[in-house]
């Protein structure tokens, strides 16, 4: 009995070696072959100071990509209200941004401590919530933690009208970039 699983063994471990490195090896290869096709690397970079953006045809991710053939897009390009999108970017532009998903609306900062207040911090989550610039279409949720006497943060509770001042600065930045591209008209 012990010889036959002693074959066994033997005849299994033959197989693994014969056939299972030649097809491991065989895929990486396939891999590495696949990952460096394309066109050559430049030694010296391309340098055109004469490229616009917005003059071309294509979005950053070519041809019907995000914020493509709409200069201005109006939040059907990238999921959420672009005014509102850009408008609540500009408002925590102060801030380390941690996440930023256009196509869901979310903005997650990473924490922030103003100079002049180093034991305290602020975070912010903001959401957009849907393709048109209304008053109800942003909503932020701040939170504060304070440096404790023991060297740990703790969280601290903070007021309601603090993040709804945020949205209404958000909302006010979201009116201007509209006007200015309704006069650019």
């Amino acid at each position: 009995m012990t010889d036959q699983l002693n074959n066994f063994k033997r005849y299994y471990l033959n197989i693994c070696r014969h056939l299972f490195l030649p097809i491991l090896l065989g895929a990486i290869t396939l891999i590495v072959y696949g990952c460096t096709q394309g066109e050559p690397v430049s030694e010296t970079p391309v340098i055109s100071s004469n490229i616009n953006i917005k003059d071309q045809n294509s979005g950053v991710f070519g041809s019907g990509g995000l914020f493509a053939d709409d200069p201005y897009a109006d939040g059907r390009s990238i999921g959420v209200n672009s005014f509102l999108w850009r408008a609540s970017l500009d408002t925590i532009s102060f801030m380390p941004v941690g996440s930023a998903d256009p196509f869901g609306g979310v903005i997650i900062t990473d924490w922030y401590s103003a100079s002049e207040a180093p034991n305290e911090r602020f975070k912010l989550n903001i959401y957009i919530l849907g393709r048109a610039l209304r008053a109800d279409g942003v909503r932020v949720a701040v939170f504060r933690q304070e440096l404790s006497a023991q060297g740990g943060w703790r969280d601290v509770s903070i007021e309601d009208e603090t993040a709804t001042k945020i949205e209404d600065s958000i909302l006010t930045r979201a009116r201007q970039l509209r006007n200015e591209i309704l006069q650019a008209q």
